[in-house]
């Protein structure tokens, strides 16, 4: 069907196909990467809790994925003041923040847009069967199917593109929201052994 369609019909399912394509690519890969994320955290933590700041440093360079070790990897050399710390503290959040949320815009863009290009090709198959039946001055089954089914088609491959994007999204928003908030939790307790590093 999508064969005998018409050039535009065409180039219709060629763009939602790449939505799709992309869209899952983007699923597979914030699955690995949140997953990651989620046991290096973890391992940060344990090492955090230590309270060596050489010794957490050391095991954060190790950790190439956890927004925390991150953070403590980048604000371990400000010494100037605790002052200066909350800022580059801060300053950091935001950057880790932007990390962990890369990518998730698109499946909220796929999972808002590609039902309205399915929608455009509906409407052309539409004109189309009515093209048809100004052509033919008929409305039998023959006229209308080819017009009927590139409508289908695209309405198809629309939902096809929207609907796994939607779910991604709403699931990885969850996931960077917690991973975000843990971050900042743990902010407090990263100046803390900082400062107690300065002391010593």
């Amino acid at each position: 069907m999508v064969l005998e369609a018409s050039t535009l019909v065409k180039l219709v399912v060629l763009l939602l196909l790449t939505f799709s394509v992309v869209s899952w690519a983007i699923i597979i890969y914030k699955y690995q990467y949140m997953s990651r994320l989620a046991k290096q955290n973890r391992i940060f933590l344990r090492a955090l809790d230590n309270g060596d700041a050489r010794g957490t440093l050391a095991q954060a360079k190790a950790l190439d994925t956890s927004p925390a070790a991150s953070l403590f990897r980048n604000v371990f050399s400000e010494t100037a003041s605790r002052e200066r710390l909350k800022r580059a503290i801060s300053r950091q959040e935001v950057i880790e923040a932007e990390k962990i949320e890369k990518y998730v815009t698109f499946l909220a863009t796929t999972g808002s847009t590609t039902p309205f290009i399915g929608l455009f090709g509906t409407v052309w198959g539409i004109v189309n069967a009515f093209r048809g039946i100004g052509f033919k001055g008929s409305a039998s089954l023959a006229v209308v199917a080819p017009g009927i089914s590139e409508a289908l088609i695209t309405t198809a491959f629309g939902l096809v593109a929207a609907i796994p994007a939607v779910i991604a999204y709403n699931y990885y928003v969850g996931r960077t929201r917690r991973a975000i908030d843990e971050m900042a939790s743990l902010s407090p307790e990263i100046e803390a052994v900082l400062m107690d590093a300065r002391k010593q």
